[in-house]
């Protein structure tokens, strides 16, 4: 038989390192990781029997990021979020989003070592999760997105100090939105086209008053909601595009920016004493 093989993910060193000396004593072969990012290219790169993940790594409910990722990807791992606290709604979202078990700390070793052991012994078989790719979630949860952003911007005191109706603040995002689910579908060695939706928005921000800091703000806040709504959609995200994928929405958005902010202003005077002409 195989030497089980156990992903441990605990961004507190101390407790990281005793976990990984206690099973890799106990017969397990070990592979620790500090971080959601770390963790994630470990699930996607090798096969796992065992998921140990805090709950918090650091922030609230990043263990369940993880745990879906197992899913997807080994869905016969067993997977055991580890909380400082038993908290009966964290418990609950261990259940909705598949972890087998949460287990309390401090850690009781023994307990630990013997509920892997059992439940290695007697596997249960999890169907794989039907997954979507990414670019298909932003397709699909447009509006969505968009509303977020517009709930975040009106809670903006400088961004909504210009008096704007819904399509005049949000009639850009649909193509921008647009833009980026073509990006994600292109093959990465294929050259980022320009988006023209950025270009017209740079423009019309700038008629409508924004200022420079404006338009960048409102960018990132469209980052910020894009990550939510895969959030809220892990149950059905395909991992093994994930890190590309986010990688590339990152870089998209900021490409979209950069344009926004090339049409931002008209372009100023030809200025002649640069080019020699007498005045």
């Amino acid at each position: 038989m195989a030497t089980p093989r156990v992903l441990v993910v605990e961004d507190d060193d101390a407790v990281r390192t005793m976990l990984q000396e206690v099973l890799q004593r106990d017969g397990f072969e070990v592979v620790a990781a500090s971080n959601v990012r770390d963790a994630l290219g470990h699930i996607v790169g090798r096969p796992f029997d065992v998921l140990l993940s805090d709950l918090h790594l650091p922030l609230a409910g990043d263990g369940f990021t993880l745990v879906s990722a197992m899913r997807h990807t080994h869905p016969d791992a067993l997977t055991v979020v580890l909380s400082g606290y038993p908290a009966v709604e964290e418990a609950m979202s261990a259940i909705l989003a598949q972890a087998d078990e949460i287990f309390t700390k401090p850690i009781r070793i023994g307990a630990l070592k013997e509920l892997i052991r059992t439940r290695l012994a007697n596997p249960r078989v999890n169907k794989k999760p039907k997954t979507e790719s990414i670019a298909s979630i932003l397709e699909r949860e447009t509006e969505t997105t968009i509303q977020n952003w517009l709930d975040i911007v009106d809670q903006d005191a400088e961004l909504s100090c210009i008096p704007l109706n819904r399509q005049d603040r949000t009639g850009h995002l649909p193509r921008l939105l647009q833009d980026l689910v073509v990006r994600l579908r292109l093959d990465s060695q294929v050259p980022a086209p320009t988006s023209i939706a950025a270009r017209d928005h740079g423009e019309m921000r700038f008629r409508q008053g924004y200022t420079a800091p404006m338009v960048v703000e409102e960018s990132r806040i469209l980052q910020v909601s894009i990550f939510r709504t895969l959030q809220r959609n892990l149950e059905g995200v395909d991992f093994s595009r994930l890190l590309l994928d986010v990688v590339t929405i990152a870089d998209e958005v900021d490409s979209q920016l950069k344009q926004a902010m090339f049409s931002y202003a008209p372009p100023k005077a030809l200025n002649f004493r640069t080019v020699g002409v007498a005045v």
